[in-house]
């Protein structure tokens, strides 16, 4: 939702809050698979317990999330397989970060919090595919009320801050609410392109026939 409504902003802030970014070439994927370590070591840091530690490495990861692919605009350097590297290794992310807090409850012999860990690891790889799939038929899928930024912004700020439960109840529940917002747009609009194909084909046999 916020990339949506403030993705073309972005490429600014990032030009004016770190500029030492572009004194120089830096090569984008390297940037995102750094970052990828960073986050992805979160999920050792939350199954050890360390849950503030897990916190600030996704913050970190984040960074070079934000930051590859506007070295990549700004150097031109933008490639096909840039975009798909950085978005499969989100997703890697996305599934150690919570599988390190589906351990760390499971230590704590707290089966509500594994549970809850479990629905939203389904949640947001469901989210994730939804896009991806329906993106191969339509021209666009928008994000809905949950996208990737806010999900682990909001899993850095519960850990760090000690609110890790209701940010795991906020994440649980927009993430499915999310789910709901994609399937609900792909059928409108996949029914919306079968109609008009059939009306097409009808009109063309129509012709034929004249």
């Amino acid at each position: 939702m916020i990339k949506e409504k403030l993705g073309h902003r972005i490429d600014g802030w990032v030009h004016t809050l770190f500029p030492f970014l572009f004194w120089r070439p830096i090569n984008p994927d390297a940037m995102t698979v750094l970052g990828t370590l960073v986050a992805g070591a979160s999920g050792l840091a939350f199954a050890s317990g360390d849950l503030r530690l897990g916190g600030l490495l996704l913050i970190a990861g984040g960074f070079f999330d934000l930051v590859d692919g506007v070295v990549a605009r700004h150097f031109e350097s933008t490639t096909r397989f840039g975009a798909f590297l950085d978005s499969s290794l989100d997703r890697v992310v996305d599934i150690l970060a919570m599988l390190g807090l589906f351990a760390f409850f499971l230590r704590e012999s707290d089966g509500l919090g594994a549970a809850v860990c479990a629905w939203i690891l389904v949640a947001t790889v469901l989210t994730s595919y939804a896009k991806a799939r329906a993106e191969l038929m339509l021209e666009r899928m928008p994000g809905g009320f949950l996208e990737r930024g806010e999900r682990i912004g909001l899993l850095a700020i519960g850990t760090l801050t000690g609110w890790l439960w209701p940010v795991l109840g906020l994440l649980a529940i927009g993430s499915s609410v999310t789910v709901g917002q994609r399937f609900l747009y792909a059928y409108r609009e996949m029914g919306r392109l079968d109609r008009e194909a059939t009306h097409g084909d009808a009109t063309r046999g129509a012709e034929e026939a004249d």
